[in-house]
């Protein structure tokens, strides 16, 4: 058994620990979910350390037969990307936990459910950046939508039902569509690879430029509705809008990275002169998708509304880093990935623990709180200045990593892109202004500040931040070899290596 495997395992048998715990002590279920959630971090830590970084390829690899009459294993390995993802992922349910300590209390299934589903989710995020099998991955993208669509009907607040259903209806369509882009590689697999769902063997095929066009766009809509990419980002806020703060965490922070990491680890992978056909399509796209998503985010009322348009914005940036096509961009997209889920997190948790002590999410309701609960305050703006990538937090590097790898080739996207700063500014500075700064507003008088339990929460997040911003070279160096070899699966260089050839 591989690492990888016991990474999978092991919240599922925490899970079935917490299915025979008694259901009246919601305490013992927590500490169980927790040290459940901390071993896998720490088994994940172990594997980064094992990781082979100068190595192309999947490192970790376990493969066994699942369904051998269609050739389909049960098979998983990592590359710098996926050890990546996985690791941000392991970090962040912790987190949630620890912050959400209360937060399944009045949810519909009570707290013994959410555990067990939050934990199923960890499986699940872990496997599907770790699946190697093309019908693996597809079987845990879709099977990833009954744990959140349980967790935002039963544990969020408002339309959280019609909010769940919302986002189960665009996650199916999306998942029928690549679902037939998975038959159609099958049958293509037949004749030139003996039929097989391996995506090393499936990136060495040669595929004719009109079906590649045709898979490429099955595979490419779900990746899109997922991130979520403009146009197909509408169930988004009101998802967003309707989750608990750590149901929202992991919806942003972990599982749209599904999307873009599903862009680069298939479409890309697989079809490279789909890819390029439709590069020009898709930046266009991730333009539209930083300025349209900073444009709305400005006029936002609801705080978890902002923080949903401002993550529009953020995937337009890691869908550029990505199609443009470069080595910068790219190894700057899969930091963005990371920076984006820590700094996402950041915003949902504390954002949450303001609407837990005020009882509104509306942002005219805050004002003054720097006076009231100054350690809050001060959380909620690092947290700010981190979407704003701000130099010296880590989301600095890998968006300027994005743009110049942007500017080399597609120089007026990314251009338009460094608009999205300058409106990335505004968003942040002015709900940073209206609800610390000011007078303090009616009703925030007695409000409390952070704890040590949600000091706990939030120290690792801002102490990872500033470290990767003033040190990114760890990362960096992960993400620059699996940059490289999709490179060069996709047949594209560096402009100044294409001058220098």
């Amino acid at each position: 058994m591989s690492i990888l495997t016991a990474l999978e395992l092991l919240p599922l048998l925490g899970s079935l620990v917490i299915v025979f715990a008694p259901k009246d002590n919601s305490k013992l279920i927590k500490q169980i979910a927790l040290a459940t959630s901390l071993l896998v971090t720490a088994a994940a830590l172990v594997m980064a350390f094992q990781f082979k970084k100068n190595l192309s390829g999947f490192q970790f690899v376990e493969v066994r037969p699942w369904i051998p009459l269609f050739n389909v294993n049960y098979a998983v390995g990592v590359d710098g990307m996926a050890l990546l993802l996985i690791v941000m992922s392991t970090i962040l349910v912790p987190v949630v936990f620890v912050a959400g300590w209360n937060e399944s209390e009045n949810g519909r299934f009570g707290v013994k459910t959410f555990y067990i589903l939050m934990l199923v989710l960890e499986t699940m995020m872990i496997g599907v950046f770790a699946a190697t099998d093309v019908i693996l991955f597809y079987v845990i993208f879709e099977a990833m939508l009954i744990p959140v669509y349980f967790l935002i009907g039963g544990y969020g607040r408002g339309e959280r039902a019609a909010a769940a259903m919302k986002f189960l209806l665009y996650s199916l369509f999306g998942g029928l569509l690549m679902l037939a882009a998975v038959i159609g590689l099958y049958f293509q697999s037949l004749v030139q690879v003996q039929g097989s769902f391996d995506i090393t063997k499936l990136s060495q095929m040669q595929i004719p430029a009109g079906t590649q066009n045709w898979l490429f766009l099955g595979f490419f809509i779900a990746f899109a509705i997922k991130a979520p990419l403009w146009p197909f980002h509408t169930w988004l806020p009101t998802a967003a809008r309707s989750s608990s703060a750590g149901v929202a965490t992991l919806l942003l922070g972990v599982l749209d990275k599904v999307g873009t990491y599903g862009m680069v680890r298939f479409c890309m992978t697989l079809f490279p002169e789909a890819t390029k056909t439709f590069t020009p399509w898709i930046i266009t796209f991730a333009v539209i998708s930083i300025l349209y998503g900073a444009i709305l985010a400005i006029g936002q009322r609801d705080i978890n509304s902002l923080i949903s348009f401002t993550s529009i914005s953020h995937f337009g940036f890691i869908t550029l880093g990505i199609f443009a096509l470069t080595s910068q961009g790219l190894s700057g997209a899969t930091f963005y990935m990371v920076n984006h889920g820590f700094s996402t997190a950041a915003l949902f948790l504390v954002a949450g623990w303001m609407i837990q002590r005020r009882k509104s999410t509306q942002i005219e309701d805050f004002g003054g709180l720097q006076r009231v609960t100054p350690v809050m305050a001060w959380m909620f703006f690092i947290a700010g200045m981190s979407a704003l990538a701000l130099p010296g937090l880590s989301s600095f590097i890998s968006e300027f990593l994005v743009l110049v790898g942007s500017f080399s080739k597609y120089p007026v996207a990314a251009i338009l892109g460094t608009t999205g700063i300058v409106l990335a500014a505004l968003y942040v500075l002015i709900v940073i202004q209206r609800t610390l700064h000011g007078e303090v507003k009616p009703g925030n008088e007695g409000l409390s500040d952070l704890n040590l339990r949600e000091k706990i929460a939030i120290a690792p997040i801002v102490a990872l931040m500033v470290f990767l911003g003033f040190y990114p070279k760890p990362v960096l160096d992960i993400a620059n070899t699996t940059s490289a070899t999709v490179m060069e699966h996709a047949g594209v260089m560096d402009p100044t290596a294409k001058a220098g050839k």
